[in-house]
Parts: structure tokens; sequence; C-alpha cells
């Protein structure tokens, strides 16, 4: 019987895979296609999904392909920056720039090259899910492979198997609607030159529009243009009340909507679709041993570039969880967590998301001259801000609550000799002390980072801070008290509020 199967190999379901098999547990993926899909669709991730990448140890694949940038610029009807969330010149507490861009069908193939890496990962293409039962011991699932009925047996199930999970479907798991559905069109296009922007107002000194997702809130036509490797390019044109969504993806349509922004550059276009976007999350992401993930537990709209992040957030939380029960006899109780941890997180960045949503789409010109008004004000509030601002800590779930940074993500310094510190220290459990090292402990003080993590200590006054495998702060304090409550999270029933 092997550990997990996932069910779907996209980006999500494949990370899965790369980390559980990471850390010894043995896999099968199930994938109803025969390759990939061959089209991008995702096309941002943060400094947090890079650290991840680290822990899977794919990310010597994925990095070439990937597109440092520098964050998001909101333009008003007027024209006028309203609100930018930008990385220029500002430190990088957690090693990676806080916004890349990549093309997934590269991305896709890279993290599915590193399966090769691990013998723990069982690959079926052309599996489609059909049926799953379970029991107090483990879950059977039942596929079609080539026309014919098969079964496998695993512990565990983790559902990566998009917006339209047959497994949520199954499992009669019901969506919550967080009202919020707009039509847009998405246009990919291989360009051989620079986008051209109107004339603009109140660019950031240094923010290079080129390297920015740009959104042009616009009455006339809310649009953004999003940055890509090489010469990829995204354009996303919301569609106005009375559109069709057939006819605007005519060719000459498409072709007249992307050559606004492009005069003479030579470009090509590969893809044209109109999607609805929506804030959905489903109300039940555990059923037993099943697990949502991705696109099957959450839909988010992409203003900020989230969705994708959200599913590899998903996946990380159960891997260290999951390899804890297999390798250290955790109480399997801790899966509960999943949920209580990963729900609020989702909520949070789909609230910001919407609210983006809403007032980026705003087609009264009176209403976006206010609007215009009221963000810039706010944004002088808030100098300073970029879209890590959005991830909100954990606050219920496998944490020492109430210590100070429980929860949140721990920085990863630059080390002096060009590393990053998860480099050093290796991956899982860390518990970095002010003093005396204790057994598996690590001493802030003979770092080579600058003195990055004993001012993290002494920001918040404490003498240790422990870390969990995902990077988030377990908890800070005295390090035998860490350990204790870290011990007996591990090995009791967990109680956590809904």
């Amino acid at each position: 019987m092997a550990d997990v199967a996932i069910i779907g190999c996209g980006p999500v379901g494949a990370m899965a895979a790369n980390l559980l098999a990471k850390q010894g547990l043995s896999v099968v993926v199930l994938e109803k296609e025969l390759d990939h899909y061959p089209l991008p669709r995702a096309v941002h991730l943060d400094h947090e999904m890079m650290r991840l990448f680290q822990s899977a140890g794919v990310i010597d694949r994925v990095e070439p392909d990937m597109v440092a940038t520098d964050g998001h610029l909101h333009i008003g009807a007027d024209h006028g920056v309203i609100r930018y969330m930008g990385t220029v010149g500002k430190p990088r507490p957690f090693g990676w720039g806080n916004d890349y861009f990549f093309y997934q069908p590269e991305f896709e193939a890279h993290l599915r090259d590193a399966f090769a890496d691990n013998s723990g990962i069982k690959l079926l293409l052309g599996a489609e899910f059909s049926a799953l039962e379970q029991d107090d011991n483990g879950v059977t699932v039942r596929y079609d492979l080539n026309g014919t009925e098969q079964h496998l047996n695993v512990r565990w199930v983790i559902a990566a198997d998009g917006s339209r999970s047959p497994v949520r479907k199954f499992l009669d798991v019901k969506l919550d609607d967080l009202d919020f559905e707009e039509p847009w069109l998405v246009v990919d296009a291989e360009v051989e030159g620079p986008v051209t922007f109107p004339t603009l107002t109140g660019v950031p000194e240094g923010a290079d529009l080129q390297r920015l997702s740009v959104m042009m809130c616009d009455p006339n036509r809310p649009a953004t243009i999003v940055p890509g490797r090489r010469n990829h390019r995204r354009w996303e044109f919301m569609l106005l009340p009375g559109e069709d969504d057939a006819e605007m993806m005519r060719e000459e349509n498409v072709a007249a909507l992307v050559g606004a922004w492009m005069k003479d550059i030579p470009h090509q276009i590969t893809r044209a679709a109109t999607y609805r976007f929506h804030g959905l999350v489903a109300e039940r992401w555990q059923v037993g041993r099943v697990f949502l993930a991705g696109d099957a537990a959450h839909q988010t709209p992409p203003f900020f570039g989230q969705g994708m992040c959200h599913g590899l957030r998903d996946v990380a939380n159960l891997a260290w969880k999951m390899a804890a029960i297999v390798n250290d006899g955790a109480d399997e109780a801790i899966l509960t967590t999943y949920q209580p941890e990963r729900d609020p997180h989702v909520r949070g960045v789909i609230g910001a998301a919407v609210g983006a949503g809403r007032y980026i789409c705003e087609l009264d010109p009176a209403k976006a001259a206010a609007r215009d008004a009221a963000i810039r004000e706010q944004s002088a509030q808030k100098q300073g801000e970029t879209a890590a601002d959005l991830i909100p800590a954990i606050a219920s779930g496998f944490i020492a609550p109430g210590t100070p940074g429980a929860g949140g993500r721990f920085i990863q310094p630059i080390l002096t000799d060009g590393r990053k510190l998860d480099d050093l220290t290796g991956q899982g459990w860390r518990l970095f002390v002010r003093g005396a090292v204790a057994d598996g402990a690590i001493a802030a003080a003979d770092l080579p980072d600058n003195g990055a993590v004993l001012g993290w200590l002494d920001a918040r006054g404490v003498d240790a801070v422990l870390v969990r495998p995902d990077h988030y702060v377990f908890g800070s304090g005295h390090a035998a008290d860490l350990i204790a409550a870290r011990d007996a999270l591990l090995t009791q029933k967990l109680e956590i509020a809904a």
C-alpha cells in the first residue's frame, strides 16, 4: 500500500509528489491526460513558492525559467498611479524576489522531470478517477486506465484535480461562494519588443513598466498587462455588459484589443479564452483521509496572482504533516489542522483580491474618479506595501499561539557566502537559539547571516524560535518549552477550533 495517491498532475499535484517523495513517502499520481496542458494558464508565483522549490529539491530545475519582476502597479481612470505594490530597491527578507513570472508548460515539465530524482513516485498517465471508498485504515481509489477499471490502496488521498474536481463532486463537498464573478478575456502572445503604454503619471522612480504587472483601472475597459519569460506577454481584458464571450474571442476582436498595446511591435497571439473570475472556497477540505488542495479547494480572482501560490502552500502544509506521521510516529490527528490553518489564510487573500476586483471593475466614470482619490489616500498611508503583505499569519492550528511571531513566515537571509539560510541549515524543523546550544539547535550568533536571525530574536525579545518544515514559525520563547509544546502536539489528539 502506497502512502499517498495524488489525483491530478498539474503544478499543485506534481509539487505535492516531489515534496512527499523528498521525505521518503511513496506516492502514486493519477493524471487523466497523457501530457501536460500545452498552453499557459497561471503566470505568477512569489518568494514563498521559490523557497518551497528549495525544500522539494527542484529549485535548480525551475529557477532558470523564472523571471523576477518588480511587483504590481494599479493605474486610475486618469492614467495616474493609484496603488503601487513594488519591491524595487527593497530588502529581500525571505531570500527571493517577491514576484516571479513563468511559462506554465515549461514549469510543469520541470516538476514532472524531477520525478526521476525520486524513486518513490509512480506516475500513471491516462488514469481517470472514478470513485473511492475509505475506512479507518486507508482509501481504495478506483480509476479507469485504457478502458479498464483498476484500483489502488493508499493511506491518504490528495485531490489536486482542478476547479471542476471530480473528487470534490464525488464527496459532495459544496463551495462557499464569496460573491464575486466577472467575465474577462485572457490573451497570451509572443512579442518581439516592449509593450507600448500610454503616458502615465506618478510612476515611482526606478519602476520599469516592462517588469511590472500593470492593472489599468479604466472604466472604459479594465485591463491587466503581465510580463512573462522571454517574449511571452499576457493581457486580461474585462468584458463589458452586453459583450458576448464567443464574439470577443474572434480573431479580429482579440487582435484589435492587443494591437492597441503593441503599435508597430511584431507579435503573435497564441491563446485567447474567456473566464469567469471567481471567489470560491470549499466548505470542507478534509473528508476522512481525503484532502482537497489547489483549485479543488478554492478559486481566487487573479488580481494579485495568488491562485497557484495557494495550492502550493496547501500541499506544503500537508506534506510535512504526513511525513511526521509516517517517519516519526506522529498522531494522525495533526492532519485536522490542515483546514483551520489554510482556510483563513486563503479567505484573507481572496478577500483582498475580491476587494481589488470590485474597484478594478468599476465602470462608472464618476465612481472611478472617487475611487482613485480614495485609494491614493489609502496608499499614501501604506508606504512600502507589497503583495507579500497580503499573506496573514496562521492564527490557529499547529502553532504555539500567543508567542511572538507564531504563525508568520520565518526569514531566509542571504549568507555571507551567497547561499540562503535553508541551504546551510537544511529542511525540516529548525530551532534557532540565542545562547547555549541544546541538542539539534542552531546558534543564531554563529550564523554567517550578518546578524539577521539574531536580529529577529532581538526584535521580539525572545531567546529561541522554532520553525516548521514549511517555514512558518511554530513559536518563540524558551527552547525547552518550544520543543515540549511541539512534541505534545505531535503525539496528542488535537482539538482545533473551526
